[in-house]
């Protein structure tokens, strides 16, 4: 069978032709397989891709629908089958409203009849889709929202994630910043991503004090008020002040921050975990800033980074991004669970699989703990600096952090 790793289509020509992403793997499988491979296909896996392709987080579905095709690509060596069936994958959009993802979910698995479903971004979308998979007895493998709940108290067993979740968001972030005489004020999303990452970071934070919580909408488009709150809490405080962000959707507050020059007028320094590249820009702003991500590029070195960050540029001219990787991990993961039963969809026989399965992805290992099926993985402390070379300000590794040091709580009722 022929390897197409290094030969698959590119997928900026097809989205620019308005293909969708099961487009475009039909374009990868119809240049990429010979057509004995295709004679022997029997059957195929559905799979339903839900994600916010319209709203204020347009940008990181993008990159997720960008990462989980090529994810395909890579698992399936260009052919687009599992064990001899071929895999067809279905788009919809949330538009980043629950009541629309929980609806969605519904038609994917009552008319689409797919297999399982991958998705959504945004957390509160996530969490009025659990009770749907739970209903139909589906998989639902969650990338990339973050909210604890969504594996917590909100689980149930049809549930899987390769996102990172806001604990292990929370505990990377404390390996940064949770030193004596910090003093921390939070702003972030008034949802469940940010009001979980909030909780989170406050239970990893042993050392160094939180002093004010300050929660805006998503789309929030002038912070003024609200940072007005955080500088009147902290400026007359004794030790290092920082201000932590925990930010998702666009606008952001970056670049209020920097207009305000909090560091120069109130000793208050930026402390926030990564983000996607666009949003990265305003970094450049806060050399020397340390925290903690999920993914950047140039940080993991491994054969099938290795093989997303030449592939990417190849197809776009630009590296991959935040969430990209995220799409790719979960894609990997749905191909070598079918690996595992041969190609069984049966959901009994996918969840036994998965539960306790590792798997190689832009991060390195992964591993789907058993008892609530997050994805264990490694995060990165970096520092930023400003390099001219890049558009962004890049995060230099400081250090690995290995998922066995997180130490992330099972939170859910098992």
């Amino acid at each position: 069978m022929t390897d197409c790793r290094e030969t698959a289509p590119s997928l900026s020509v097809a989205r620019r032709r308005g293909f969708t992403l099961a487009g475009v793997a039909a374009a990868a499988l119809a240049v990429c397989a010979p057509l004995p491979a295709l004679a022997q296909a029997k059957g195929e896996v559905k799979i339903a891709i839900i994600v916010s392709k319209t709203g204020p987080l347009e940008g990181y579905a993008k990159q997720t629908l960008t990462g989980f095709a090529l994810g395909l690509q890579y698992a399936t060596g260009g052919t687009m089958t599992v064990a001899g069936k071929k895999i067809t994958v279905i788009e919809k959009d949330d538009q980043g409203k629950p009541d629309v993802g929980k609806a969605a979910l519904a038609a994917a698995y009552a008319d689409d009849k797919v297999d399982l479903a991958v998705g959504p971004v945004a957390s509160p979308v996530a969490l009025a889709m659990l009770p749907v998979a739970e209903e139909y007895k589906k998989i639902l493998l969650v990338e990339p929202a973050a909210a604890d709940s969504i594996t917590g108290d909100k689980w149930n067993k049809y549930i899987f994630r390769t996102g990172r979740n806001s604990s292990q968001d929370a505990a990377a972030n404390a390996a940064a910043l949770d030193q004596p005489g910090n003093v921390i004020a939070i702003l972030a999303n008034d949802n469940a991503f940010g009001r979980d990452g909030v909780k989170a970071a406050k239970e990893f934070t042993r050392k160094a004090k939180i002093v004010h919580e300050e929660y805006l909408p998503v789309g929030t488009t002038d912070f003024t008020a609200g940072l007005q709150r955080i500088i009147d809490k902290l400026k007359d405080q004794p030790g290092k002040k920082y201000i932590s962000v925990a930010w998702s959707g666009s606008p952001t507050p970056f670049g209020k921050i920097a207009d305000l020059e909090l560091e120069k007028r109130y000793g208050i320094k930026l402390a926030t975990g990564g983000n996607i590249l666009s949003v990265m820009v305003q970094y450049k702003n806060f050399p020397g800033m340390e925290g903690a991500l999920y993914y950047y590029f140039g940080i993991p070195k491994n054969p099938v980074n290795e093989w997303l960050v030449a592939n990417h540029y190849k197809q776009f001219k630009a590296p991959p991004d935040f969430f990209t990787a995220g799409g790719m991990s979960a894609a990997i993961a749905v191909v070598e669970a079918l690996k595992k039963t041969n190609g069984d969809t049966n959901t009994n026989k996918l969840i036994a699989t998965m539960e306790g399965m590792s798997f190689e992805t832009p991060k390195g290992k992964m591993t789907f703990r058993k008892e609530d099926h997050q994805a264990m993985q490694d995060m990165y402390h970096f520092r930023i600096k400003n390099d001219p070379a890049f558009a962004w300000g890049v995060p230099e590794l400081v250090r690995v952090i290995p998922a066995s040091e997180l130490n992330i709580p099972i939170r859910n009722q098992r």
